[in-house]
């Protein structure tokens, strides 16, 4: 189980083997320790000491967010005891055929994910921009296999999401201000979901990667640096288009998101949040291509991240010259509860030949790839849209 606390000025205190969310001397939560597995902060959240050693003790991935969601940091729990592993892990960064196919996977799943989504569109709302796009997108994928370099899969992936961003705003029904993909800060309301559901499924890959007992910093396609979780940047990749991007898609065109759920921060109210549990439409699993079917609008309505252009450099763009723009408190809890729907959306996962959801999807392919480093596997085989 994962748990959001979002009420600002909130203590969590232990009280046996459960934890109280207190406000003002009133319960507003209780948590259950043997169910949890993750626990996410926004904002002005107090944990007592007794807390925190109960939090340590039970190995709960305890991640601190602001209060618009940007991800600011998590406890360091202890490291897994499997030292081969590990071991093995730093020793195929040396392994060029190794970093090469892993990369060369990542990224051709999730440029064919990209294909997937702007066909949808393109077929579902005529929109020939979307397939125009796709097309590109894909003759793209087509060089993959002669990449000699990592820098030069970046290079495409680069060039594949930026294609890709350019029509993404085609898939709205109406116009929100996005035109590419701005993330520091985001700039409009399309930017900041999907800032927002990044660092979400950011943090539910690493809780994953973690549980397979693996070190979350070796990667492949991302480079390895100080701090970087370049593993967990990897397989969040072939993610995006499939939770994140088409969940965005459904918040504003079923209506949950709406103009008015948006504001700069300077002018922000600093208004409490009320403890209310506010559920998204069911539509939002019902499409995996984020609502794209239907055409009457009467029916609807910052994460670590590193993008490559060509020569390898981070082509997000960053706009800080501009007000970063984020979900009001009400509009946040509303985003986070769909995430969490979606990630309960089941579907026939080829590799068990079974449905399961994709936060189970999440967990098995981080014990795939801990195969293919043991050796288990001979290929690393990401998920794509079908």
């Amino acid at each position: 189980m994962r748990f959001y606390v979002t009420i600002q000025g909130s203590v969590i205190s232990k009280e046996g083997d459960r934890l109280l969310v207190k406000k003002d001397g009133d319960v507003y939560h209780t948590i259950f320790l043997h169910k949890l597995e993750q626990l996410l902060l926004f904002g002005n959240i107090n944990l007592t000491p007794a807390a925190i050693k109960k939090l340590f003790k039970e190995g709960v991935d305890t991640v601190f967010l602001s209060k618009d969601g940007r991800f600011v940091g998590r406890f360091n729990l202890e490291e897994g005891k499997n030292f081969f592993l590990r071991k093995r892990q730093f020793y195929l960064l040396d392994e060029k055929d190794f970093i090469l196919s892993i990369a060369r996977s990542i990224v051709k799943a999730k440029l064919f994910n990209m294909v997937s989504l702007l066909m949808r569109i393109g077929r579902t709302k005529g929109k020939s921009a979307c397939k125009k796009a796709a097309y590109e997108i894909r003759s793209i994928m087509e060089k993959l296999d002669g990449a000699t370099s990592v820098e030069s899969i970046r290079g495409y992936e680069g060039k594949g999401s930026s294609i890709y961003f350019s029509v993404f705003s085609e898939g709205l029904l109406q116009d929100f201000g996005f035109r590419k993909r701005v993330r520091r800060p985001p700039t409009d309301p399309v930017n900041s979901v999907l800032s927002l559901l990044y660092t979400f499924l950011f943090n539910r890959v690493y809780s994953a990667i973690r549980v397979a007992n693996l070190d979350p910093y070796p990667g492949n396609l991302h480079s390895p640096d100080y701090g970087r979780y370049a593993l967990v940047m990897d397989l969040m990749e072939e993610f995006r288009v499939i939770i994140a991007d088409t969940l965005c898609l459904s918040l504003f065109n079923l209506g949950i998101l709406k103009g008015e759920d948006f504001v700069q921060v300077r002018e922000e109210r600093e208004e409490e949040m009320r403890d209310e549990d506010v559920l998204a439409e069911d539509e939002i699993v019902r499409d995996r291509f984020g609502l794209m079917s239907a055409n009457k609008a009467s029916e609807f309505f910052d994460v670590p991240e590193q993008r490559f252009s060509e020569d390898g450099v981070d082509a997000c763009s960053n706009d800080r010259g501009k007000l970063p723009v984020v979900l009001k408190r009400e509009a946040l809890k509303r985003v986070i509860s769909s995430f969490e729907k979606k990630l309960q959306t089941e579907f026939y996962y080829e590799p068990l030949e079974r449905r399961i959801s994709y936060e189970k999807a999440i967990l098995e392919q981080a014990r795939q790839y801990r195969r293919v480093v043991e050796g288990e596997l001979s290929t690393y085989v990401p998920l794509t849209l079908k």
